[in-house]
């Protein structure tokens, strides 16, 4: 008897999986992206996510270190049709689909810079700090259908310090249109030799204070990467996410002292409540 109502309980709690997991599947996100957070399930007006991710991820771009970090998650958002207004940790944006296969957005975020503790072994010792600022992001995605199973992405960063450009072609996986699945992109990173020497660049007065070659470098290829995304609803209000990224830099940013490794990459997961 005891083993009957065990198995009866555990069908119990998986219909009601299955049933929220059905509701979901009828919800249309404004595209059906894993890699875009979308808590409106369809609806116009307000919605908003709280959560908690931690991140694996190299230390600082170029590092060879690596470290565990804890980050907030989710984000308030305000829909309006096929148009998202949101504020999510430090940045603030939209975002909206236009037809069925193009999906534009811009937002403006805050950018951290760079610090020289932020290498445990001393490997940024005299670069000096870099200023905190603000970056203006831009980036357009063309779908090949209106299920979004294929699509080309470009991405523009600028801001105080130079510019990079991403451009590349995804895939998404799975049948839901509730943005939930999983996805992958495949893409070639540019940056001018602003941007590149803000990240890679050592001057003279740098160069006498580290002890490290004086390096400029010129703009161009910065990258070839590829990044997954993964989200799952696990009840009507739970959901859980995942992504990773490889990044392998060009020979050009690779001569450079600072880059101690020939590579960056990051993996994360955390869970996200909707209220």
């Amino acid at each position: 008897m005891k083993k009957i109502s065990c198995l009866l309980l555990v069908m119990t709690l998986y219909c009601s999986f299955l049933n929220t997991a059905l509701a979901q599947n009828d919800t249309l996100a404004l595209a059906p992206l894993p890699s875009l957070d979308d808590f409106t399930k369809g609806d116009d007006g307000w919605s908003f996510g709280l959560g908690l991710g931690i991140e694996y991820e190299t230390a600082y771009e170029g590092s060879d270190e690596f470290g565990i970090e804890i980050q907030p998650a989710g984000a308030v958002q305000w829909r309006n049709g096929d148009n998202i207004f949101y504020f999510a940790g430090e940045a603030i944006g939209w975002r909206g689909l236009q037809g069925d296969t193009w999906l534009l957005e811009a937002l403006l975020g805050f950018e951290e810079g760079r610090e020289e503790n932020d290498s445990g072994d001393g490997r940024l010792d005299g670069l000096g700090e870099q200023d905190e600022g603000f970056e203006l992001v831009l980036q357009a995605r063309r779908a090949f259908t209106g299920d979004w199973r294929y699509w080309l992405v470009g991405r523009v960063v600028t801001g105080g310090d130079g510019n990079l450009g991403l451009f590349g072609v995804g895939r998404r996986f799975g049948e839901q249109l509730d943005g939930t699945g999983s996805e992958v992109n495949l893409v070639a990173v540019f940056h001018d030799s602003e941007y590149a020497n803000k990240g890679f660049g050592i001057d003279p007065m740098q160069a006498a204070a580290s002890g490290l070659d004086a390096t400029a470098l010129n703009g161009g290829l910065r990258s070839i990467g590829v990044d997954y995304s993964y989200r799952h609803y696990i009840n009507n209000n739970w959901q859980i996410y995942g992504e990773a990224l490889f990044e392998y830099y060009s020979s050009e940013v690779r001569k450079s002292p600072i880059a101690r490794s020939n590579y960056e990459t990051e993996v994360g997961i955390g869970f996200i409540y909707i209220f």
